[in-house]
């Protein structure tokens, strides 16, 4: 079965620019690039990635559209833009020229402003990425997930991807408000989940398989098998485990919940789908 890997980042490493890995990361406090990542993805019969911005800059677009040119695996770009910005028409229509870039994000989870999402200037630069043909990935955390409804409600024609399933606290086995709020946003049918970034999610020195199994099955049973996309979140999921642990995790749990149709969809057709691969 052909596999995608919907959610990688690569970085060159500056400890003056890159202040979120921090001292007690030392696992990703180096360069991250595809060479590294290629091997992994061949031992795991993936054959190709989306690779993820992790730095707020048109910059970080460039970088990763440079990377996704030289190496073919690289299958699609969710970079970033100024989506606030009074010119953002126009940087859009300067994106357009980028077969690779496939959408957009914003790390809406480290934004102080609960309410985010609802500025009305953001709300405006979404409203204009159907038009392109973009989507856009939501990374946010649990109690961010009420201003998120709200605004997904907005856009009813929009495809959006939920990053590392909302980030629910495995570590302490945090189910509510998160299951309730994340099966609302699942009624949007224009919405998908990414069964990824749960390993850092977990107590990462001592996670074992069942610390997932009722977060990874209330995703599939509120998305359902025709919305669910795979990350890994490399090389962010080193923190906890290997890249091999990121992929077993979803593996184990969905195949004993999924058809082989429902697995096949999981692991490569949605992600065809969603970023127009």
């Amino acid at each position: 079965m052909r596999r995608i890997d919907t959610h990688v980042h690569f970085w060159a490493f500056q400890p003056n620019k890159d202040t979120w890995i921090t001292d007690d990361m030392a696992a990703i406090r180096r360069d991250f690039m595809p060479k590294d990542l290629k091997p992994q993805l061949e031992v795991h019969d993936i054959v190709g990635c989306i690779a993820v911005q992790a730095e707020q800059s048109e910059d970080e677009t460039a970088f990763l559209l440079e990377l996704a040119d030289r190496n073919s695996f690289i299958k699609g770009v969710v970079g970033w833009v100024d989506l606030q910005a009074a010119n953002v028409d126009e940087r859009l229509e300067y994106f357009r020229r980028f077969t690779k870039l496939k959408g957009f994000r914003h790390i809406v989870q480290d934004e102080s402003d609960p309410q985010f999402l609802l500025r009305p200037a953001f709300l405006y630069g979404v409203s204009l990425l159907e038009r392109y043909g973009y989507s856009y990935d939501i990374l946010v955390r649990p109690h961010q997930l009420a201003a998120c409804h709200k605004f997904i409600s907005h856009f009813p024609k929009q495809r959006f991807i939920i990053n590392h399933s909302a980030k629910p606290n495995i570590a302490k086995g945090g189910r509510e408000p998160w299951a309730s709020d994340i099966e609302a946003i699942a009624q949007y049918k224009n919405v998908y989940c990414k069964l990824s970034g749960l390993i850092t999610e977990a107590d990462v020195t001592r996670w074992k398989l069942s610390d997932f199994e009722f977060y990874i099955n209330h995703i599939i049973q509120v998305f359902g098998g025709d919305r669910l996309l795979f990350g890994s979140d490399w090389p962010v999921c080193l923190l906890g485990g290997r890249y091999r642990d990121a992929v077993d995790i979803v593996d184990r749990i969905s195949g004993r919940a999924l058809t082989s149709s429902e697995a096949e969809q999981l692991w490569h057709n949605n992600a065809s789908i969603v970023y127009r691969l």
